[in-house]
């Protein structure tokens, strides 16, 4: 396993579970990268059309079956509340005003509409990340740089690294971003590319905010340690005082949406860099002979469903009809 993010990390437990031996290697630490910085929703709301869809759509129910395989996946199941609300689909609902103020007490305007679900939650991804690498039990190279993949006889037959030669049937790509870098000697283009968002963390009340919030302009939600989490879109800032002027911004946007929310502090502004596939879907399946590719966003919605899939295809052959439109086709 190439990568040690969240998505690595399932297909190593995954690959685990079914007997497979597992070396996982990272240059850095699990959860070290785009999956750190990650606003870590799990959520049917994430849902689009297309041949992501029914990965999507699983979400939930693969993380509710993790978490009862491995303990240690902590899933804080809050629930969500977004708005304006648009269109439901089939078994989402929409709620009014005097719902929407018993599920979030706190808002000083409660929407007259907002949609509802009850199944979301989130979780700390590098905790859920250390649990899975855990739970894999695999031989693990951290701090250890994959430099090439070396080929022979017209398949990868493992991975050259600053640690030296690793050899194995099967290589998995998980490293997000970084694979259209490590395909590109073997003369394969993978339409992946760095996209940057922000993660806030905040200081703030206890309790002062129940569900997954996402409203116009903010997603905030509680984390784990008592902080708040906020995410917003990357708006080209390239210095330090630019990254902070937009992050107070959102923190005056979750001050105005909350009672108590004057008391909100901002704690830290990060840059995540996810990697976002060309057509916005999952790129998960054979890349050339004993290479796979396993790339998404978002990785922490998808690594519970995903992870258990790629493991079945790898170490049995099993061809998952959910994965039909999301194979990689080099170019």
């Amino acid at each position: 396993m190439v990568g040690a993010g969240i998505v690595g990390a399932s297909v190593a437990h995954h690959c685990a579970r079914l007997g497979a031996r597992v070396t996982l290697v990272d240059r850095a630490l699990p959860g070290s990268g785009a999956t750190g910085e990650s606003f870590a929703w799990i959520g049917a709301s994430q849902r689009v059309p297309g041949p992501g869809g029914p990965l999507r759509a699983a979400a939930t129910r693969e993380y509710r079956r993790l978490s009862a395989e491995v303990p240690a996946v902590r899933v804080r199941w809050t629930g969500s509340l977004s708005w304006p609300p648009g269109s439901p689909e089939p078994g989402q609902r929409l709620v009014d005003a005097e719902q929407v103020a018993a599920l979030e007490p706190h808002l000083r305007h409660p929407p007259e509409q907002a949609l509802h679900l009850p199944g979301d939650g989130a979780v700390d991804p590098v905790a859920t990340t250390e649990a899975l690498v855990a739970a894999a039990g695999a031989r693990t190279l951290f701090g250890t740089a994959v430099t090439v993949l070396r080929v022979a006889g017209g398949r990868v037959v493992g991975v050259e690294t600053t640690a030296g030669f690793v050899g194995a049937d099967t290589v998995v790509l998980t490293a997000g971003a970084d694979v259209a870098v490590l395909c590109a000697p073997l003369g394969i283009t993978v339409p992946v590319a760095p996209s940057p968002a922000v993660l806030l963390r905040l200081d703030g009340p206890p309790d002062l905010v129940r569900t997954v919030v996402v409203a116009p302009g903010v997603e905030v939600r509680a984390g784990g340690d008592g902080a708040l989490l906020a995410a917003l879109a990357h708006a080209g800032e390239t210095t330090a005082a630019a990254l902070t002027r937009s992050a107070e911004r959102a923190r005056d946007r979750i001050a105005a949406l909350f009672r108590g929310g004057q008391d909100v502090r901002l704690r830290s502004a990060r840059v995540g860099v996810r990697p976002m596939p060309a057509a916005g879907h999952p790129l998960i399946g054979p890349l050339v002979p004993g290479a796979h590719l396993a790339v998404m966003h978002s990785g922490v919605t998808l690594a519970a469903v995903a992870g258990r899939l790629v493991a079945e295809e790898v170490v049995h052959g099993v061809d998952a009809p959910e994965l039909a439109g999301c194979r990689p086709r080099p170019a």
